[in-house]
């Protein structure tokens, strides 16, 4: 508190100081930026390319370059995959129609949501292993091994067998990756890839599938 007290006393009597010898204070040489528009945002700032995609930094994880740089590739592949599963997701949220399109609206979007939390642990992995995550949806689209989807509306069947196809490719993927992870000793990639990519793609497969079955709503009795 006296520390405090002096301190505050110090910058007073400063101020005081200025002021008398007809010095512009602190808030006075504030208010005079300000005016002057250097609160402006400074638009338009373009830069050289720190990291370029195929560059790998060093990070102190434990794992060699080797090890990091495959794993951060054959990461990115799941990650693009990831991404365009999510937006067939939304897209086949918006689009959804027919007698089951209250549960399947919702059914869609909470799929999505969960594919974003993969999306993100994805990511940030790939960046703790020194790589650069796959941002750019024009770059995802030279990246995924998910077919692109007609660009109107399917038949709603059509839309969720293709959600199963996107789900069994990455599912492929990770089980592969998974498997590596584990030869390589690189256990953190095998745990994202084993407890939360696996286990939430398997989970949805089931959820969407069940939709597939040929039962009529209604039987009958006579």
């Amino acid at each position: 508190m006296i520390k405090r007290a002096l301190s505050k006393a110090r910058h007073h009597n400063g101020e005081k100081a200025r002021h008398h010898n007809g010095e512009p204070s602190q808030t006075a040489h504030s208010a005079s930026r300000l005016a002057n528009g250097e609160s402006q945002p400074r638009l338009h700032q373009h830069g050289a390319e720190v990291q370029r995609f195929d560059q790998l930094v060093d990070m102190p994880i434990g794992l060699s370059a080797n090890v990091r740089a495959e794993m951060a590739q054959r990461l990115n592949r799941v990650l693009a995959d990831t991404r365009v599963l999510y937006d067939l997701y939304k897209k086949t949220h918006w689009l959804m129609r027919g007698h089951t399109f209250y549960q399947l609206h919702l059914l869609m979007d909470k799929h999505a949501e969960e594919q974003e939390e993969l999306i993100d642990l994805l990511a940030e992995r790939i960046q703790t292993l020194g790589a650069i995550a796959v941002g750019d949806g024009r770059h995802v689209a030279e990246l995924t091994s998910i077919p692109r989807p007609p660009d109107g509306a399917e038949e709603v069947p059509s839309m969720l067998s293709r959600l199963l196809e996107a789900h069994e490719l990455i599912i492929d993927e990770a089980r592969k990756l998974a498997g590596r992870a584990d030869d390589l000793d690189d256990q953190s990639s095998n745990d994202i890839l084993v407890s939360d990519v696996l286990r939430t793609n398997e989970l949805q497969v089931w959820f969407v599938a069940e939709h597939l079955v040929d039962t009529p709503t209604a039987v009958a009795r006579f």
